[in-house]
């Protein structure tokens, strides 16, 4: 089963979750953006995942809902 993905960007100068290829926000902090995107996790079906980018534009794993695949298997 697929994992439903919240990305938290900073898009554009503002901080948005990117999801399912669409941007939604803006939301005036990282933290505000953060909270939506685990409560938006939260109420999807199945497993979720909330990934946040850095100042390094890496992503970081904020918060999982459901089997995580860390370690994987092999």
């Amino acid at each position: 089963m697929a994992r439903n993905q919240y990305f938290v960007v900073k898009h554009q100068g503002e901080w948005k979750i990117k999801h399912n290829g669409e941007h939604h926000g803006p939301y005036t902090t990282q933290k505000a953006a953060i909270r939506a995107a685990v409560d938006a996790a939260h109420k999807s079906e199945g497993n979720s995942q909330v990934l946040v980018q850095g100042e390094n534009n890496q992503f970081r794993t904020e918060w999982t809902y459901g089997d995580d695949p860390y370690p994987p298997p092999g």
